[in-house]
């Protein structure tokens, strides 16, 4: 049976990986406390921290927001990879041979210590070495895959150029990264979760870190006044829980992309693969509870920018009729990253003044590798040992190509977005609303958001985005409302799903519907 993605769906689209895992669940922070290292996000990027400093014998501490791994890594593709779409012929022109060599080592030094700590410990988690492929059924992205070719040769990539992949997608070409992985993410890490705890690292839940005070030592103050201070700091929470005046959010974008797991008629042959052009489609298999079936991802866009996002779902599901002969689509979940202006993560001192405190964000949708060299390169900075990636990885650095093209063009996007908003008229009323739908509306005469819940609740909020003011869109795929200038989120009922923004939504008056 196939999915009616016409059928608003009553509860928030959840990621396979989520189900079928247990995870253990943790209290939040009732008090204050000191540790060598306060880590902020419980994705692979704080869990890989916290792992690696807890061998090394220091005293770690982990703050999450939420539940751990419900954010950014829960909800991906789980592709361990250094092939990150077309990336090396632009970063030699951008950056330099030598810094393309840098990025590809960093992330195939992530994939052999994946692969280590898993054999290591003898974790069950679905990992397979796959070869990664990027394809092209356009003559034009074609002879972006050769230019891409010639940059592997020059950097001494294995990978190597094919005519075809098994699939009816009409390929005019393909190239191949040998030797890349997968695995199912959660498995992997709530081994980590496990030997944290059994070294001593604390975890906290449901604590929402805000501010840091610079005072002797760097200290995390979290929503509800608690104190956790330490030697360092490290902001491992997607967007930066603390910017330190690095002025983040005018230096990288936000995106979403979708992705479904269904069960298909036709056998997979192996490997990972993603398409040289818009509209991004990405697949590779995936057992969920001992089935074998396919995860297919893409439709990529800026975050509250787009048609309405259930067509996202949608373009997937006949895509994988077409290819894969899909007869069951299982579940269905969306995914939200950051892209900074050259594509390469921001990995380090959150800012020169500020030496104690380390971030890591704009994995670029490619955090399995990312993540996991951020918290490598983490490690040797609070151990004060040499890592050859810290100078690629700089979030101080800037390359006026592509920087500052790409800075004027996304503030100038921000620009329009903050205007429209601002001058919308809609025509929707509160009351015009049906159980499970949202929409933009008039209320009192001015602007608003609208949501109905399956019990006929109206829940209303004030669109103003409390981040810096621009008015937020309605997201109808993950019910959630959405930031087109800098992509923060909210719940329907205004709570901060992810930065920057950090206060809620205002709630105007609810409206207690008539059940329809």
């Amino acid at each position: 049976m196939v999915q009616n993605f016409n059928e608003k769906p009553s509860r928030f689209p959840e990621p396979s990986w989520r189900e079928t895992v247990e995870l253990p669940a943790f209290n939040q922070l009732n008090g204050n406390i000191e540790a060598d290292v306060i880590i902020i996000g419980g994705g692979i990027t704080g869990l890989t921290a916290a792992y690696l400093l807890v061998n090394e014998g220091l005293k770690v501490a982990l703050l999450e927001a939420d539940r751990l791994l419900n954010g950014t890594t829960g909800h991906t593709t789980a592709k361990i990879t250094a092939q990150h779409d077309l990336i090396y012929d632009e970063l030699m022109n951008h950056m330099g041979k030598s810094k393309a060599r840098l990025y590809y080592e960093a992330n195939m030094g992530a994939l052999k210590f994946i692969k280590e700590t898993i054999d290591k410990h003898g974790i069950d988690c679905d990992y397979s070495e796959e070869d990664a492929y990027v394809y092209a059924v356009t003559d034009r992205c074609a002879r972006q895959l050769e230019k891409e070719f010639k940059a592997y040769q020059k950097l001494k990539i294995d990978g190597g150029l094919v005519d075809d992949i098994p699939f009816d997608v009409n390929a005019a070409k393909a190239l191949v990264m040998k030797h890349q992985a997968q695995f199912h993410p959660i498995k992997y890490l709530a081994y980590l979760v496990k030997v944290i705890i059994d070294k001593g690292g604390l975890i906290f839940e449901g604590t929402t870190a805000v501010d840091v005070d610079n005072g002797r030592q760097p200290t995390v103050v979290t929503r509800d006044g608690h104190r956790a201070a330490g030697r360092f700091v490290l902001a491992c929470s997607h967007y930066p829980f603390y910017d330190g005046q690095g002025f983040y959010f005018t230096r990288m974008y936000a995106e979403r992309a979708y992705l479904i797991a269904a069960k298909v008629d036709k056998p997979y042959p192996g490997g990972m693969y993603i398409s040289a052009e818009d509209p991004v489609r990405s697949f590779r298999s995936v057992k969920i509870n001992n089935e074998e079936m396919i995860l297919i991802g893409g439709e990529r866009h800026k975050t509250g920018q787009g048609i309405d996002t259930l067509e996202h779902y949608k373009a997937l599901e006949s895509f994988g009729q077409d290819v894969f002969g899909l007869k069951e689509t299982k579940y269905r979940w969306s995914a939200q990253d950051l892209t900074t202006l050259d594509k390469v993560p921001y990995i380090g001192h959150i800012t020169s003044r500020h030496p104690n405190i380390l971030v890591g964000t704009g994995y670029r949708k490619w955090g399995m590798t990312n993540g996991t060299a951020a918290a490598l390169l983490f490690r040797d900075y609070i151990l004060d040992k040499k890592n050859p990636y810290k100078h690629l990885y700089s979030p101080s650095r800037f390359y006026a190509d592509p920087s500052l093209k790409t800075f004027f063009e996304q503030n100038i996007d921000v620009a329009g977005h903050l205007m429209k908003g601002k001058f919308e008229s809609p025509a929707k009323r509160p009351e015009d609303l049906s159980k499970g739908e949202g929409s933009i509306v008039i209320c009192g005469g001015d602007r608003a958001g609208a949501y109905v819940d399956d019990q006929g609740e109206c829940h209303i909020v004030d669109t103003t985005c409390t981040h810096l003011g621009c008015e937020v869109e309605w997201n109808s795929g993950d019910k959630t409302w959405d930031c087109p200038c800098h992509g923060s989120r909210y719940s329907y009922t205004g709570e901060v799903i992810e930065g920057p923004a950090e206060k809620p939504l205002k709630k105007l008056n609810q409206v207690k519907k008539s059940p329809d």
